[in-house]
């Protein structure tokens, strides 16, 4: 169940995951071993999925962006084994498996275009029967991993009253 207090909480830490808790406390009016005990549930329940340091690519010299589309030989068999064999490349940030003419959309870093196609050649083209296409970006606009919570309250998370409470 997803209340307005756990939403507070939640865009409070996408903002800044290091918040003390009796900052966020205080800035939704709510007592800090309440919020403490909110945000345990939060992970528990696998709402909250961990917390990472956000580290600039440039400053390790991974200055390259690429998206890499996909396409395995073995897709139309039904078994497609490459979707969690990419994800352990360590160059690989994101693998989606995805609709369409391709199997996965794989975002990648390097530090530039000879490392990238070394990465294409050795490791993507090392796990077997693959097929690719890149893009490089030029240049990133907004890069996030916040999700859009608003004061959005889902329905089917809302608590409902007591008929008796509504009435008196």
């Amino acid at each position: 169940m997803i209340d307005e207090y756990d939403l507070k909480i939640l865009n409070i830490l996408q903002e800044n995951a290091r918040t003390p808790n009796v900052r966020i406390a205080r800035e939704i009016g709510m007592a800090p071993s309440a919020v403490f005990e909110r945000i345990r549930k939060l992970e528990a329940r696998g709402v909250i999925q961990g917390y990472e340091a956000r580290i600039d690519p440039q400053a390790l010299g991974l200055g390259l962006l690429a998206f890499v589309f996909v396409r395995s030989e073995d897709a139309t068999t039904g078994d497609d084994p490459y979707g969690e064999r990419l994800a352990e490349i360590p160059e690989v940030q994101e693998v989606h498996h995805i609709a369409g003419e391709d199997c996965f959309l794989v975002k990648v870093r390097a530090a530039d275009a000879r490392e990238l196609g070394r990465l294409l050649r050795e490791k993507f083209g090392g796990l077997g029967r693959l097929r690719t296409r890149t893009t490089v970006a030029l240049e990133t606009i907004r890069e996030s991993a916040k999700l859009p919570l608003g004061g959005r309250v889902w329905a089917s998370d809302a608590v409902e009253e007591e008929p008796e409470a509504r009435h008196a």
